[in-house]
């Protein structure tokens, strides 16, 4: 067996299909036990290209299309492509049902008229024998790899109440006389066919789980207009290369990630941020596959094609996200791990009861209640609860510029009581404007515009704005370092110099003004004050995430003045000011250590250690790079607003999840014993194979449908 010492999921190749598992755990079960993961499929020629896995168990990951050996559920591509790719499963229980009607319905009503019990047989043979052969194939297969799983249950159910009606009427004078006219022919057509009908539903509802990830697809139009010297020519996306000069006009989408050059407009970035009002784009702006252009036309030097686009990069979280699991999760998998055993047992104790102390014919009783309750009780809406409320919670965030990296992180997210937020940026436009220098020395400037030319925070994109302003050139530096939480330090023309808060100033034993300040040659020569005023909807947020009981706390590096004056305007009493990443990261691990659930919001690069120290971490990112890999939650549009956004769907999937656990446990604890006949001696009500079939297939596509409805939610 091979497996891939640089990948912790690894892969091992039997007769030529190849498995791949997520983590050294599932490796090492598949060294133990191999067997358990491989089953019979189609060879690969006759199976659809592409990955698949199994939404229930996501350490299945194998080429071509099969079922999964753990719980014989239908495997799903791993990757959502526009094409309408043909579902073979879909495809074989739709075909398999059609045929089965015919035979099902005339077989149920000679069955209710107790007559003509040959007619039965001969009906019910090619319902129980073609139409639910695979039932039989996944049952039998859980049986040789020891994982029990709802065909296990139906398999046994169908397949004793087959050859116990076949024995009573071909071995009739061999058997007991209470064997003659046992005939249960009905009931294994019914649930042959009701088993089917479940199939086929659940298929379909579970193909429209991936319809927010298709529905971003669509987005990315199939052709870019590409400027070649004097002449323009339309040319299919795939051919567009990174640096390539592309017009995009009123009306349409832009093809790819890249830069204005030429023109301006307004563009919907909405299916990217969540936010509806358009953005204004100027030369020198950012634009993003996938959006939509308003009236306005413009020419664009694509910088980020194909895979690399933020659309692309937002499908391939969205999927990973999806087959991830949450926590939750595990309540499921340790249910499941015993509820088939323990339903075997509890119908073969139901036939014995009902053999020894139930009324005449004690046979039939005994059979179709046994039967009921192995059909009743599959665990398919069990094991699907958890899994199919992640895949359709992920794709409605990215549908509102919410990423999710994990499904762990949704429901830590909807537990937090503690947010630790940074400020610029969040809080605030994130564009701060130099508004005072001290002196006002334009050499001074130069210096220092000179210094902030190879940085990326946002004060110096205020001082480089500043030295064009006055015509400034920045001179090159030798020697640059950017020291995180402080500032920046160089060589300028042959003169030392460094540019940063009081804290750098200390560290270079220098006097330590009160507030940015420029040092050059070992000396403090001018001080600089900036504006970057709070966003017009973070008072709002902030009192939308404290009404929901989650308490705000700031960590900025900014002077304490600044910070206090930034959040008196928005309403956040706590403030944790001039804090280098360090700091940031202590404070985190502090409040955790105090009991709290913590949620850490920065910008991904200084506030990595603090994101990663959280109990969840949210990664607010600037509509280019989804690439964060410190936090749990990436927001496209980094602000509080998003937070409140992402904070509300964690919420919602959250008690989707609960709701259909719910579901499906009461579903169980009520219908077994149901089935099983507890309550006949009080009521006489007894629940027959065929109904607990159809209820069998309305719990898993009931689950399907109530995870659903997050398609809609309002964010």
């Amino acid at each position: 067996m091979n497996v891939d010492p640089a990948n912790a999921a690894g892969s091992h190749t039997h007769n030529r299909t190849t498995y791949h598992f997520c983590s050294t755990h599932c490796v090492e079960k598949f060294k133990a036990n191999p067997d358990k993961y491989l089953h019979p499929q189609a060879s690969r020629e006759e199976m659809p290209a592409g990955r698949y896995t199994c939404p229930m168990h996501p350490e299945i990951l194998q080429d071509g299309f099969g079922t999964c050996p753990i719980c014989g559920m239908a495997l799903e591509p791993v990757e959502v492509s526009l094409e309408d790719q043909r579902n073979p499963e879909l495809d074989d229980m739709s075909r398999r049902f059609w045929v089965s009607l015919p035979f099902t319905i005339p077989v149920v009503t000679l069955g209710m008229l107790h007559r003509y019990e040959q007619a039965q047989l001969l009906l019910s043979l090619p319902v129980v024998l073609w139409c639910g052969k695979p039932i039989f194939e996944r049952g039998w297969q859980s049986l040789r790899t020891r994982a029990l799983n709802m065909f296990t249950l139906l398999a046994l159910g169908i397949g004793a109440a087959f050859l116990l009606s076949t024995m009573s009427i071909l071995f009739a004078p061999m058997l007991p006389h209470e064997m003659h006219g046992a005939v249960y022919f009905e009931a294994a057509a019914a649930i042959v066919s009701l088993v089917l009908l479940g199939q086929v539903l659940e298929l379909r509802a579970r193909a429209r789980t991936g319809e927010a990830i298709r529905s971003l697809l669509h987005l990315a139009p199939k052709t870019a207009r590409r400027l070649e010297g004097d002449q323009e020519h339309d040319v299919p996306l795939d051919q567009v290369s990174k640096g390539d000069r592309l017009r995009v006009r009123p009306g349409e989408r832009v093809p790819v990630d890249g830069i204005v050059e030429e023109g301006s407009s307004s563009i919907d970035e909405s299916m990217v941020t969540g936010e509806a009002a358009p953005v204004e784009k100027q030369p020198a702006s950012r634009v993003t596959g996938g959006t939509l252009n308003g009236t306005g036309a413009f020419v664009m030097r694509a910088d980020r094609v194909g895979r690399e686009t933020l659309l692309a990069q937002i499908v391939k979280l969205v999927s990973e996200a999806q087959r991830s699991r949450a926590p939750i999760q595990k309540l499921a998998d340790r249910a499941a791990a015993v509820f088939v055993p323990a339903v075997v047992a509890v119908s073969l104790l139901t036939f014995s009861v009902w053999m020894i102390w139930g009324p005449q014919p004690a046979l039939a009783y005994a059979v179709l209640n046994a039967i009921g309750v192995l059909v009743i009780a599959c665990p398919c809406a069990l094991g699907l609860a958890t899994p199919i409320s992640v895949m359709v919670g992920t794709g409605r965030g990215a549908q509102a510029g919410i990423l999710v990296r994990d499904a762990g992180a949704i429901e830590t997210l909807a537990r937090i009581d503690t947010l630790v937020i940074d400020k610029t940026g969040t809080l605030t436009e994130g564009k701060p404007k130099l508004i005072r220098m001290e002196p006002d020395d334009p050499a001074l400037l130069r210096i220092a515009a000179s210094l902030e030319q190879s940085s990326e925070h946002p004060l110096a994109s205020a001082v480089l704005a500043a030295a064009r302003e006055r015509g400034l050139m920045p001179a090159p530096v030798e020697r640059f370092g950017y020291l995180p939480g402080k500032g920046v330090v160089g060589v300028v023309e042959g003169r030392a110099a460094a540019l940063g808060n009081p804290k750098l100033m200390e560290s270079l034993g220098l006097p330590m003004p009160e507030a940015t300040a420029l040092a050059v040659d070992n000396q403090v020569v001018a001080t600089f004050t900036f504006d970057d005023p709070p966003k017009a909807d973070a008072a709002e947020s902030v009192q939308g995430l404290t009404g929901e009981g989650v308490h705000i706390a700031m960590a900025t590096g900014d002077q304490r003045a600044t910070a206090e004056r930034i959040a008196r305007a928005v309403g956040i009493s706590e403030v944790h000011a001039a804090l280098p990443p360090a700091d940031k990261h202590a404070l985190v691990e502090r409040l955790a250590k105090e009991g709290k659930t913590v949620a850490m919001a920065g910008d991904g690069i200084n506030d990595a250690p603090a994101l990663a120290a959280a109990h969840a971490g949210i990664a607010m990112g600037n509509g280019t790079d989804v690439a964060i890999q410190s936090a749990g939650i990436i927001l496209v549009k980094g602000d509080l607003k998003g937070i409140l956004r992402a904070r509300r769907l964690a919420k919602a999937v959250l008690r989707n999840i609960k709701q259909n656990l719910f579901f499906a446990f009461c579903y169980n604890l009520l219908g077994v014993p149901v089935a099983a006949g507890i309550f006949y001696p009080f009521t006489g009500l007894l629940l027959s194979p065929m109904i607990a079939a159809a209820a069998m297939t309305f719990s898993s596509v009931s689950v399907i449908i109530n995870a659903l409805r997050l398609r809609r939610l309002a964010l």
